[in-house]
């Protein structure tokens, strides 16, 4: 039988536990973060400090990314993609919990860094197995899938903080965080390793280098590109909870609740875009949801009403988690199968470091002005920049792994 019908009937077999997997992995790591996003203020508050220093904190989680993918991205080429997931998923979780029991500023500092490792190496992983599994003809709306557990994972934060937080305070949130180390014996129980990786893995260290180190404009492309696509997502969500609370006043639960609704059209979003791109291609799909967030920005930011503000939040996120959810069909379905462990969530990580000061940045000049003048000028710039490195990029859409 040959690999290409090799590569079209194998998927079939547990591709649905390892989406499953993936995907609530990729949520609750999602939940662990964003957990912080909704409760900047009050750690900010119990640390003596103010909310650009604790929003400095994403950006340490966002910057030691690279770092997690570095390291689990390796062992996922070189020694296959399940046991890399479970270890991850292990250390993210412990990390977290300890999170919740940080008795100064530096030691949660240092902890949210840590946090970053894992979660830097859970994407590309994860989305490595599953990518290599799922159906070719499926690829791009189950990549909407596969993505928008961090849509699902921002949802979760934003119900925890609903019931969680006015009762007990931010630290239980953290504590809820320990949860993903169930997960582990999902994959091991239900998972099975990548057939993709044992027909193509590299036999040495040696030969996994050169591999890697032969595919590095491609790399550069791609680091670019997700760098693009990060300040586009953590743009337009990290500081929205801090802006409805200390700018348009809403209350803790009233921010949550509009949370819920905007993420609800993340994952509506995803899904559709992912579609199209199964149709008109992963760059065409990408763009036209960046230039029609353009025309949400003025709903966004600045709407008069409650109603319409909640409706242009909805859109927003329609529309840039629609272009985000093409990102693991797109970027996977780019790299070489020797090094898919690797690449693809390396530069995935290696472009959210460039773009993690973002939430910093808007914090900083939102104290000089406004955040809503300052998140609908960075919103702007980066979809307009987001859009054009999109369409110089490359494409294989449909491409046969393993073959």
């Amino acid at each position: 039988m040959s690999l290409a019908v090799l590569d079209e009937q194998e998927p079939h077999a547990d591709y649905r536990s390892a989406l499953i997997a993936c995907f609530l992995g990729w949520t609750l790591d999602a939940f662990d973060f964003f957990v912080l996003v909704f409760v900047l203020p009050s750690v900010a508050e119990e640390f003596g400090t103010d909310v650009p220093s604790v929003a400095l904190t994403v950006t340490v989680t966002l910057a030691f990314r690279p770092l997690g993918a570095l390291l689990f991205g390796l062992m996922a080429d070189r020694y296959g993609r399940r046991l890399p997931l479970m270890i991850d998923l292990v250390f993210y979780s412990v990390v977290e919990v300890l999170s919740g029991l940080a008795p100064t500023y530096w030691s949660f500092l240092v902890l949210r860094a840590l946090f970053g490792v894992g979660m830097g190496g859970e994407w590309g992983v994860g989305a490595s197995l599953a990518m290599e599994k799922v159906p070719p003809r499926q690829r791009g709306v189950l990549s909407g899938v596969l993505q928008q557990g961090y849509a699902v994972g921002y949802l979760l934060a934003a119900c925890c903080y609903f019931f969680v937080f006015p009762r007990w305070g931010w630290r239980p949130m953290f504590y809820i965080g320990g949860l993903p180390a169930l997960l582990a014996l999902f994959v091991r129980a239900r998972v099975q390793e990548s057939t993709v990786w044992e027909r193509t893995r590299h036999r040495s260290w040696g030969a996994l280098g050169r591999g890697i180190v032969s595919e590095w404009r491609l790399f550069l492309y791609l680091t670019l590109f997700i760098a693009m696509m990060s300040c586009i997502s953590h743009g337009t969500q990290d500081m929205y909870p801090t802006f409805l609370k200390l700018e348009r006043g809403f209350s803790p639960r009233q921010v949550a609740v509009i949370a819920v609704i905007y993420n609800l059209g993340a994952l509506l979003g995803g899904i559709v875009f992912g579609r199209i791109s199964d149709h008109v291609g992963r760059r065409r799909a990408v763009v036209t949801a960046l230039l029609l967030a353009v025309l949400a920005i003025p709903l966004w930011a600045y709407a008069p009403t409650a109603a319409l503000l909640v409706g242009g939040a909805f859109m927003m996120q329609f529309m840039v988690q629609g272009a985000c959810g093409v990102i693991p069909a797109h970027i996977t379905e780019l790299s070489p199968d020797a090094v898919r462990g690797f690449l693809p969530g390396f530069a995935y990580q290696c472009g959210v470091l460039l773009s993690s000061s973002i939430a910093w940045i808007e914090a900083v000049l939102a104290a000089r002005t406004s955040y809503a003048n300052t998140m609908a000028l960075t919103a702007l710039t980066v979809f307009t920049l987001g859009a054009v490195v999109t369409a110089l990029g490359r494409e294989r859409k449909g491409a046969r792994f393993g073959a």
